[in-house]
């Protein structure tokens, strides 16, 4: 189970569902990195884990929308301050990794 939520996919997911329920193709454009097939197996992961909901209508073509569950938003929460936290701190950490690197590349 840990390994399906601790997933960077899933938390992105899982944050941008938090508000409101959204299409699969603007989750597509809005989770920058993230492939057709890498956002279809990770709903497909949350949706059997209780997390989040499909809902298909009948459009042409159909119109699908995904929804955050009860069980979702209760890990919405911790999911939300994680990745504001990576994005405020990113730089920092790049940084650190780049010191560290140019100091192990002399050994």
């Amino acid at each position: 189970m840990f390994d399906s939520i601790s997933n960077k996919w899933t938390m992105f997911i899982l944050d941008r569902l938090r508000d409101q329920p959204v299409r699969f193709n603007q989750l597509l454009r809005e989770i920058e990195g993230i492939s057709q097939k890498m956002l279809s197996q990770t709903l497909k992961t949350l949706e059997r884990d209780g997390l989040i909901t499909r809902t298909a209508f009948p459009t042409v073509p159909v119109t699908v929308e995904y929804a955050i569950t009860p069980l979702g938003q209760t890990l919405s929460s911790t999911v939300h301050v994680l990745i504001h936290w990576a994005e405020h701190n990113g730089d920092e950490i790049l940084a650190a990794r780049a010191a560290y690197d140019a100091k192990n590349k002399q050994v």
